[in-house]
């Protein structure tokens, strides 16, 4: 089966394989020609002459990005086939990762099948709009996130041996067919289990021995097809009171990880920061900060890289006026940036989990519904296209960092 993705190579040919393409120190693929610069889009807002987001953040070099799909049954969508959407990702960003078109549900319908149609179609459309592309994910390593097929998979006599070959064909399969187009994957992606606080048990942890092993394998397969790509463990860890159990199991995890000699080059930290209370001292979400910090103390000393790799805001808490919802949720955002921005050294690219408010998952989720009822304004942009105050923080708090 050739799974090699064939407009890559032509581009090869073309001079599109000098598009900037992210890697562990913002560099680009090896064998490829390296740009002068990645070109930051020309401008902000429709109509306006403020610098992009990614202009902003290339200040200090790193991207500004935004999770995009592939929807061609629904034009209107949060996708690359609406013009309005990708008119201010074209606009803004400097990098796209795909939201749902790289997980095992999308690309492995079967154990003796793949399907990248949809993903395709990102690495294309990003391609001709000299975007590229981020990976997101090799493992979801969660039981309800893998396709049924895996979660009821028969192992056979020798379940480790069968497993493994599983994980690393698929890895290799994925990787192998985006070689020179993605180099920053989110190699594993939510692998703990917070009943036990340990790392979560799936089908293929049982048939391996421990969900250790899995995260091993994968991170290993990963760096031996890619060994200059930057390798990332995601979670959604945040600064909430609520998450820092979460965050002391991440820690243990990273630990481990990193005890076990397994390569792993960053934290991606999701970053849905969430506002299901108002606290009254500021008049946002609480926030455990000192904690929060001591976190990203504890990663960055064990010689991780930081990224944001799924920012939006749950605003379920806050009124049903829109200027003060929005100037509440442009607060928390600018609260939130000053502290990981404070991380400078440490911290990679940025990216939102959608610009749009309509399209955004959050809609969907349902702890972050609403109970008037509206629509949740986590995202830069509103349901009408149109920049928030939201936008306008994150513009002013990344100039002014450093």
């Amino acid at each position: 089966m050739d799974t090699s993705f064939p407009f890559s190579r032509r581009a090869a040919l073309t001079g599109l394989a000098a598009l900037p393409l992210v890697g562990c120190a913002g560099g680009i693929a090896s064998g490829t020609a390296a740009p002068a610069a990645t070109p930051p889009p020309a401008s902000g807002p429709a109509g306006s002459a403020q610098p992009s987001l990614h202009a902003i953040a290339a200040r200090k070099g790193r991207k500004f990005g935004s999770a995009i799909a592939s929807n061609p049954g629904n034009p209107n969508g949060g996708s690359i086939q609406n013009p309005a959407y990708t008119a201010i990702v074209k606009a803004e960003c400097g990098l796209v990762v795909p939201e749902n078109e790289m997980k095992w549900q999308a690309v492995r319908p079967s154990p003796t099948a793949y399907n990248f149609d949809r993903m395709d179609e990102i690495v294309r459309w990003a391609q001709e709009n000299a975007l590229p592309v981020r990976g997101h994910t090799l493992l979801w390593h969660r039981p309800q996130w893998f396709p049924e097929w895996l979660n009821t998979y028969d192992y056979g006599a020798n379940p480790v041996r069968e497993a493994e070959r599983l994980l690393t064909e698929h890895i290799r399969t994925v990787t192998q067919r985006y070689k020179g187009i993605i180099t920053s994957y989110d190699v594993v992606n939510e692998a703990i289990d917070h009943d036990r606080n340990a790392p979560i048990e799936t089908s293929m942890s049982r048939a391996m021995g421990s969900p250790e092993a899995v995260l091993d394998l994968a991170f290993h397969t990963a760096r031996a097809e890619l060994p200059d790509a930057q390798l990332v463990y995601n979670d959604y860890m945040s600064w909430e009171p609520q998450h820092l159990k979460h965050c002391a199991d991440v820690l243990r995890l990273l630990e481990g990880l990193k005890k076990r000699g397994t390569p792993v080059d960053a934290l991606g930290i999701q970053s849905h920061i969430e506002m299901f209370a108002i606290d009254p001292a500021t008049g946002v979400g609480p926030y455990a900060e000192r904690e929060w910090r001591r976190f990203l103390d504890e990663v960055t000393g064990m010689g991780y890289r930081l990224l944001i790799t799924e920012f939006d805001v749950k605003d379920t808490a806050l009124p049903a006026d829109t200027a003060r919802r929005d100037e509440k949720v442009a607060d928390f955002t600018r609260r939130y940036f000053e502290v990981m921005l404070d991380y400078d050294a440490h911290l990679d690219d940025v990216l939102a989990w959608g610009m749009v408010d309509k399209f955004n998952w959050l809609q969907g989720f349902d702890p972050a519904k609403r109970s008037d009822g509206l629509e949740v304004r986590g995202t830069p942009y509103d349901s009408q296209y149109r920049a928030k105050p939201m936008r306008s923080a994150l513009a002013n708090v990344m100039a002014a960092a450093g």
